[in-house]
């Protein structure tokens, strides 16, 4: 795949053998950035782990504090709280019509919510959900009977994360726009929540590596 000359300046610019500080690779984004529009920040971790078994996937929630720049659509599945999604910012809210619009393909939403009653009814999506990261579960907070709470804390900058099947895991963290401390401010605070999902069946070193990059440019190395 040929690259264009900006990437290949910020490439230049980087030490692909270095591991930087935080704030090191935060502002050597920053100063590289390669598209006109605003990119994102990811943060991409590999880990020690077999995610082949059920004792070792990593899943969790946090709400990073300066939010990731990017508003969500959220979806609620709901029979008992129709009103309360409404009333509290839900863009789509449904119950058994969500479902069939889910099974004809139509997914318009970022995130599914849903109330405990309708998760046996979810069960016959759930392989057009599980693969997209949509299946809601209470281990991310998306099943609850709290929600007005879950739709607030979504809208302020809450994100989940799981593992991929090659045990590494992809996160958004803001936007290039942002200044540098709030990138670094959500960088540590997403840390720190990796580090507390750190699943049972996981003994000994559980991160091996961490990289941040904007969504068109070069992956820097930081420091675990």
């Amino acid at each position: 795949m040929k690259r264009g000359k900006k990437y290949q300046a910020s490439v230049e610019k980087i030490d692909k053998n270095k591991v930087y500080s935080v704030s090191e690779a935060v502002k050597l984004i920053k100063e590289n950035k390669v598209a006109k529009f605003d990119e994102s920040v990811e943060i991409h971790v590999r880990m020690d782990i077999d995610p082949k078994k059920g004792d070792q996937q990593v899943r969790g929630a946090t709400v990073l504090p300066n939010g990731t720049g990017k508003s969500k659509k959220i979806a609620v599945a709901t029979l008992t709280k129709v009103d309360e999604a409404k009333k509290s910012g839900a863009d789509i809210v449904g119950g058994e019509d969500l479902i069939e619009k889910i099974k004809s393909g139509k997914i318009e939403f970022d995130i599914l919510v849903a109330t405990p009653e309708m998760m046996p009814k979810l069960a016959v999506i759930a392989k057009i959900l599980g693969p997209k990261g949509l299946m809601p579960s209470p281990k991310t907070e998306t099943v609850t009977e709290k929600i007005k709470e879950a739709i607030e804390m979504l809208k302020k900058g809450k994100v989940s994360f799981k593992n991929d099947n090659t045990g590494n895991l992809h996160q958004v963290i803001g936007k290039v726009s942002f200044d540098e401390k709030k990138l670094e401010e959500n960088f540590v605070s997403f840390m720190d929540a990796l580090r507390k999902s750190k699943p049972t069946g996981v003994k000994g070193k559980f991160i091996t590596g961490i990289t941040i990059c904007s969504t068109m440019g070069p992956g820097v190395k930081v420091n675990l």
